[in-house]
């Protein structure tokens, strides 16, 4: 008994260190799975506190859904008197040639109405012609008008003669926005938030619904011109002079 237990001891002995071997690497593997687990756990939560500082720092856009609020309750820049018993109505597009050549020929005309007293004008700048230039520029364009007459109603007229006057060419890339800026400064419009207007499109995304409203209203092509909401096919000084005359009897 006592010789048969002696013999058995060693293998004993060997097997329990075999054992606690065993264990030790077991736990030498838990460990390092452990610090792989807690490891990618720290990466997860920086790069979800990376991501959500980067979301903090995203640069804001200043554009607006708004309309400016100096406008009609139908979207329009109305010159003259607010309650005037009759109005032209000049739906435009600052990159349409036909537009620059009604602005040539009736300006003054309008401008003489105006200073009458007893008639406004309604002037409602559209983007339906963005395709023909490379840079939006009927939106662009649009766009600054907006932003004049929100700053400073008094530098529309010479503002939007300028812009007719400086017109680019269709298929081009249109004026460029510091241009736009140049010519708003030039007509009275120098607050510096009318830069930033200009250059950020602020009303970028209000010219596109309000064309949209205006082009589901019949309007099919600019300019479209109305007094009193009578259509003008012929917009000529005289008759137009001859429709004020009819609409004020």
């Amino acid at each position: 008994m006592n010789t048969s237990s002696g013999k058995r001891g060693p293998l004993a002995v060997a097997a329990r260190k075999d054992r606690n071997r065993k264990i030790a690497i077991q736990a030498a593997i838990a460990l390092v799975l452990v610090a792989l687990v807690v490891a990618i756990g720290i990466s997860v939560s920086r790069k979800s506190s990376d991501n959500k500082a980067e979301q903090t720092a995203a640069p804001t856009t200043t554009e607006s859904t708004a309309a400016p609020s100096v406008l009609t309750p139908d979207g329009a820049i109305r010159i003259g008197d607010p309650a005037a018993k009759v109005v032209v109505s000049a739906i435009e597009d600052f990159q349409c040639p036909a537009c620059k050549q009604f602005e040539s020929m009736t300006g003054p005309t309008l401008s003489d109405l105006v200073a009458s007293g007893t008639v406004a004008v309604d002037y409602s700048p559209i983007a339906i012609l963005d395709r023909m230039s490379s840079t939006n520029y009927s939106t662009r364009a649009a766009n600054a008008g907006f932003c004049v007459v929100e700053a400073d109603k008094t530098a529309w007229p010479a503002w939007h003669q300028a812009m007719f006057e400086a017109q680019p060419e269709e298929g081009g890339s249109g004026l460029t926005d510091e241009r736009l800026v140049e010519l708003a400064t030039a007509a009275g419009a120098s607050d510096p938030d009318v830069a930033q207007c200009i250059t950020s499109i602020r009303y970028g995304t209000f010219v596109g619904t309000n064309t949209q409203t205006v082009l589901a209203s019949g309007v099919t092509s600019t300019p479209t011109v109305r007094v009193n909401g009578v259509a003008l096919r012929n917009p000529t000084p005289d008759a137009l002079r001859a429709a004020v005359t009819a609409a004020q009897q």
